[in-house]
């Protein structure tokens, strides 16, 4: 069978995420036979099984979804306002918009979240290219620290940064800023500063970057369709960095709403085994996977606003330089 799921078709740019069909606009002026291209399917549904001899049965093979589409499912988030990010190499955070396709005004990317019994489920997305690739700048470039579950330690050893912020634009700025000629810059060093705030400005601007990202979903899903329709909405997190008790307590401070991690944070191949189970009836429905889900901690805004809104603007600032003087 050569077939894909909706949410990987969708980023193909070859695949129109409204009709739910390949676009024969596009596939005619790039000279794509139609015939080449995949069957798309449901992200849950029953795509045939493995050879009897490889495991001594055949096994159904019935889960397929997008890398972070799969953590959407993982986490669980299958209501419109909910959002997760995952911490890996980069940061990549997803908002559920229910069955509307939502036109990002801010730079965000609308994409398939996921498709089960024909009904389609959109969301927004906003990429950033650096994350715990900054970490590991740490470690392997710079030399700074031996291991990265170092920097939680040092990070929680200062009281601040002393004024010191990194942005990691390492390959340029991702969502919502959209700069590849932006360049990485520590600004606000000191005879002072040291290792240890280096190491907490490195963590920090993730907790900056995803606040840039939350702020640009906002502004796209004003009153009943966003976030704020649900409360103070928590953000679920995965992926390695979120181990780091630092991190997870600095993200809720400055995103100024509870962060959840998950007992299990490998949520893309959770997410997969869901999108298998529910096709094969292990789960009676997709709003069933929201009981399975649990939380391991969650973590609750302690920050002043005032201290919220002074750190965040040297951020901004610190943004602006790495771009040259670029608004």
């Amino acid at each position: 069978m050569h077939a894909t799921d909706a949410s990987n078709a969708s980023r193909t740019m070859l695949y129109d995420i409204h009709r739910q069909d390949w676009d024969e606009d596009l596939l005619r002026v790039l000279n794509i036979p139609r015939a080449v291209l995949p069957e798309v399917v449901d992200c849950s549904a029953l795509l045939g099984t493995t050879p009897e001899e490889l495991f001594g049965a055949p096994l159904p093979i019935a889960g397929m979804a997008g890398d972070q589409q799969a953590a959407t499912v993982g986490q669980a988030c299958l209501r419109p306002g909910m959002i997760k990010s995952t911490y890996g190499t980069g940061c990549f955070a997803l908002l559920n918009t229910g069955t509307t396709p939502v036109a990002s005004q801010n730079r965000l990317l609308t994409t398939i979240a996921y498709r089960i019994g024909g009904e389609t489920t959109y969301a927004l997305e906003g990429s950033i290219f650096v994350a715990g690739a900054a970490v590991q700048w740490l470690r392997d470039g710079l030399k700074l620290i031996a291991r990265a579950d170092e920097t939680e330690k040092l990070a929680a050893g200062i009281h601040d940064t002393g004024g010191v912020y990194l942005v990691p634009a390492f390959v340029g700025l991702g969502a919502p800023i959209w700069d590849p000629h932006a360049r990485g810059t520590i600004t606000g060093l000191t005879r002072s500063t040291g290792i240890a705030e280096i190491v907490r400005a490195t963590l920090e601007a993730v907790g900056y970057q995803t606040r840039d990202l939350m702020l640009a979903m906002h502004a796209d899903l004003p009153g009943d369709h966003g976030p704020e329709q649900h409360g103070r909405t928590a953000l679920r997190v995965d992926g390695g960095m979120v181990v780091n008790n630092w991190v997870c307590q600095f993200l809720a401070d400055i995103l100024d709403v509870p962060v959840e991690r998950p007992v299990v944070t490998e949520t893309t191949a959770l997410g997969a085994a869901y999108l298998a189970g529910l096709a094969v009836g292990l789960y009676p429905s997709l709003d069933s996977l929201a009981d399975v889900w649990r939380c391991e901690r969650r973590f609750e805004p302690r920050m002043s606003a005032a201290d919220r809104n002074r750190l965040y603007a040297g951020w901004q600032d610190a943004v602006r330089r790495s771009r040259g003087g670029a608004a």
